[in-house]
C-alpha cells in the first residue's frame, strides 16, 4: 500500500516559480518506490482531472501535457521516496488542485484510471 502526501502548494505570481513535493510512505512499504511509476495530475473547478506530467520508476523517462511542456519539470529522488514537480513561469490557467499519484508499473503511463494510489491534493493558485 502506497501512501502519498503532497506539499509545496500555495499562491504564486505568474512568471514566478513553485516546487511541489510528494512524499511516499506506507505501513507495509516493502517495495522500493522505484517500482512505481508516478504522476502529477491537476483539477481546476468545473474541469476534469488531467495529467500534468508522469515519470518512470527509475526517472529516466518522462511525459508532459502540451500545456506545461517546457515550463514544468517532473523528477524523483528514490532514496528520499519523493517525487517533485518544478513549476516555472506558471500562468493563471495553471491554477488547480494538484495531485500526486502512483501506479504499479515502473513505466510512464498517462491515463488517470491506471493510477491506484492518490494523495489528498495541494492547491496552487497563480495570480496575474
Amino acid at each position: 500500500q502506497l501512501q502519498l502526501e503532497e506539499s509545496g502548494g500555495g499562491l504564486v505570481q505568474a512568471g514566478g516559480s513553485l516546487r511541489l513535493s510528494c512524499a511516499a510512505s506506507g505501513r507495509s512499504f516493502s517495495r522500493s518506490i522505484s517500482t512505481y511509476g508516478m504522476g502529477w495530475f491537476r483539477q481546476a473547478p468545473g474541469k476534469e482531472r488531467e495529467l500534468v506530467a508522469a515519470i518512470s520508476g527509475g526517472g529516466g523517462s518522462t511525459s508532459y501535457s502540451d500545456s506545461v511542456k517546457g515550463r514544468f519539470t517532473i523528477s524523483r529522488d528514490n532514496a528520499k521516496n519523493t517525487v517533485y514537480l518544478q513549476m516555472n513561469s506558471p500562468k493563471p490557467e495553471d491554477t488547480a488542485v494538484y495531485y500526486c499519484a502512483g501506479q504499479d508499473l515502473p513505466i510512464v503511463r498517462t491515463t488517470a484510471s491506471v493510477y491506484k494510489y492518490w494523495g489528498q491534493g495541494t492547491q496552487v493558485t497563480v495570480s496575474s
